[in-house]
């Protein structure tokens, strides 16, 4: 079947499909992480009131590293004795766990 009569049959059973035009990207956001389509190809397809979209392309993922608040930045180097550079890595190392990066820098001052 070719598309003409495939997208004629798709009307007669109440489904419209159209190509989205100049869409450059398309993010797909959760908790941990971004994902990422670049140079995609989007199709929304539209049936029974329900619209779907279906995309296509070149696929990245991004993680994303919690926020870090500037107050559990100075508690921790203060605590620590540490600078907030310091402070910061080991928040991170920590999964911005504050008490968890206090210990982890005391124990390596030793």
């Amino acid at each position: 079947m070719n598309p003409r009569q495939l997208q004629a049959q798709m009307k007669r059973m109440g489904i419209n499909m159209e190509e989205l035009q100049d869409v450059e990207e398309v993010i797909i956001r959760q908790k941990a992480r971004d994902i990422v389509i670049r140079n995609p190809s989007v199709t929304c397809i539209v049936a029974q009131g329900q619209r779907t979209y279906q995309v296509a392309g070149d696929v990245s993922e991004v993680d994303k590293k919690p926020a870090i608040p500037k107050e559990d930045i100075m508690m921790v180097a203060g605590q620590a004795n540490v600078s907030e550079q310091e402070a910061l890595r080991a928040l991170e190392e920590c999964n911005g766990e504050p008490a968890e990066a206090i210990v982890r820098l005391l124990e390596r001052k030793g």
